[in-house]
């Protein structure tokens, strides 16, 4: 695993064991490159987003880290072990 791939694209944690792979611009948008995220946070960006969103905001974690939403994950789920999963909320 390189450098890159050790943390979390979006909550920028070690990884753990589960990995999984987020298409930054969707599949059904044409989009082929992968990230490694956790599952839980995995979970969370297609809770809060539609692929339509995820298209115009694209490869800028940065973008997704400042949503209110996120951001409030991603200081949640910031100190938990790499493993960690709990259910996701859906948007409302």
């Amino acid at each position: 695993m390189s450098d890159a791939a050790a943390c979390c694209w979006l909550c920028e944690r070690p990884l753990g064991r589960r990995i999984e792979w987020h298409h930054p611009l969707p599949k059904s948008r044409g989009g082929r490159e992968t990230v490694a995220v956790h599952p839980i946070c995995h979970r969370t960006l297609h809770a809060q987003f539609g692929n339509g969103e995820l298209a115009r905001i694209g490869h800028d974690a940065d973008t997704l880290r400042a949503h209110p939403v996120i951001a409030k994950f991603v200081a949640w789920v910031s100190g938990k072990p790499p493993d960690f999963h709990a259910p996701t909320a859906k948007r409302r």
